[in-house]
């Protein structure tokens, strides 16, 4: 159920097999786009904030260590306690062990990107402990025992009639397509783990360097829930997550939302700063926060990549990509799907394993013009391709006949005459394929890649050059 992303070819061509499937993606991914549109078209000023957004993203980026601090400081003088975690592993061991010390059983989870990054599920599991998320999308996904499809709407590619299934399979609750009684199902089992819970965990949409402060988005209320009813709350925090200023959080809460869902606002915004200081407060008698850095430092240190860290995961560019539209997350074999996927995932987990994932994109350029922070993924999709061709240090193997391709092409383009030469020859050879003024399907590799699905127009039977010494174009006096 889990494809990996080594084999993301072979994951594209299933999935554009799912008629179900394709159908599922294209009703929710035009109705997000339609709603995010609708919503930015609400403030006069989007671009702009658009611009500031980027621009605080930029400011904390190139000083992310000493906001980092500033963070821990403040957080950690409200009772909060810092663990930092070099990398997926040590941030499951720090977690694992807090809720061993607590003598932990039953965990609820709010959804999180990060905490999938890390496959904490799985940690936790074999520690013994019985984990339960508590997000309606994510609650569906772990009892279909798959993993999120996309970034906010994990359970995206599912049809109601699957999720009535599934829900009358695992929960025992009469067959009905109604969504009010899935619903009321879901939300009536998962009360009861609330209920009886001992710790929370969650992630983290914004870090606020100035006050300690953390910040969680969403509309279902299990957030809520999961920071105050557990007296323990574990947060994991990706470290590229801080914002400067508490005034910053106005920026992004009307980007986040009206770019994720198209909302002007979400349901809930649980802002926690320490533990409460009261026993009539909300909010948890332990907090603990979980830095995590596990290949972001990397992605940090290069001018180009490190604009990937400014993404705050509402998975607008999911929506847009015509690729993602067709085959959707699963295909991607990695916890970040669709064009950002295809940028982060092969920075995290290496080329050796994600090395087609650059490739996954048309670079149209509808992902940039969506983002809320201005990320220019076509130009991160690009730089990772000349990765992929030129390094092999990450024992890539090189596209030999690409590079030698190439290496033609170039010799060829310096020197007019080879050019002229070539185009001759060229204008030859398409007789053999050419069909009503058009090359249709060429069943020679590589160009069968491209012909199989598109048309190419057929080289003019004279050049530019020609026409022009013959004098068909050129001074229209003449």
């Amino acid at each position: 159920m889990n494809p990996s992303s080594e084999t993301f070819d072979q994951n594209a061509l299933a999935a554009l097999a799912d008629k179900q499937l394709r159908g599922a993606l294209r009703n929710a991914t035009s109705l997000f786009g339609q709603r995010r549109l609708a919503a930015a078209r609400s403030l006069d000023n989007w671009e702009d904030l658009r611009s500031q957004a980027r621009r605080i993203k930029d400011e904390v980026l190139l000083r992310l260590d000493e906001y980092l601090l500033a963070f821990v400081s403040k957080a950690e003088s409200r009772g909060a306690e810092i663990h930092w975690a070099r990398d997926a592993a040590e941030a499951n061991k720090i977690i694992c062990a807090l809720t061993v010390e607590r003598g932990a059983k039953s965990i609820v989870k709010s959804k999180s990107m990060t905490t999938e990054e890390t496959h904490l599920n799985k940690a936790l599991e074999k520690a013994g402990m019985q984990v339960v998320e508590t997000d309606l999308g994510e609650y569906i996904i772990q009892l279909a025992d798959e993993t999120p499809s996309h970034i906010i709407a994990p359970a995206i590619h599912k049809t109601k009639k699957q999720i009535a299934e599934l829900f009358t399979a695992e929960l025992g609750m009469p067959p009905t397509d109604d969504v009010g009684q899935l619903t009321s199902t879901a939300r009536t089992t998962l009360r009861q783990f609330f209920a009886n819970s001992d710790v929370g965990i969650s992630g983290v949409n914004f870090g606020v360097a100035e006050t300690g402060t953390i910040m969680i988005v969403e509309n279902e209320g299990n957030i809520r829930l999961t920071t105050s009813l557990p007296r323990m709350h574990i947060a994991v925090m990706g470290i590229e997550k801080i914002v400067p200023r508490f005034e910053d959080l106005d920026v992004f809460l009307k980007l986040l939302p009206r770019s994720g869902t198209g909302q002007r606002l979400t349901t809930y915004q649980s802002l926690i700063t320490g533990v409460k200081q009261s026993p009539t407060e909300e909010g948890p008698e332990q907090l603990h926060i979980v830095l995590l850095d596990n290949g972001r430092s990397r992605m940090l240190a290069h001018p180009v990549t490190r604009q990937s860290l400014a993404c705050i995961r509402c998975g607008a560019c999911l929506n847009a990509c015509p690729v993602y539209q067709q085959i959707g997350g699963h295909a991607y074999g990695s916890v970040y799907p669709g064009p950002i996927g295809a940028v982060i995932t092969p920075q995290l987990m290496g080329l050796k394993k994600t090395a087609q994932l650059p490739y996954a994109s048309s670079l149209c350029g509808a992902c940039r013009e969506v983002c809320p922070v201005k990320i220019d993924i076509p130009r991160l999709l690009l730089h990772l391709r000349s990765e992929v061709t030129e390094r092999s240090g990450d024992h890539v193997p090189k596209k030999t006949v690409e590079r030698l391709a190439f290496k033609v092409w170039a010799q060829v383009m310096r020197r007019p005459k080879l050019y002229e030469l070539s185009a001759r020859v060229g204008r030859l050879m398409q007789r053999l394929v050419v069909k009503n003024k058009r090359i249709g399907k060429v069943g020679v590799p590589p160009l069968s890649g491209w012909t199989n699905y598109r048309d190419l127009r057929p080289i003019e039977s004279q050049s530019f050059r020609e026409q022009w010494r013959k004098g068909l174009i050129g001074n229209r006096e003449q």
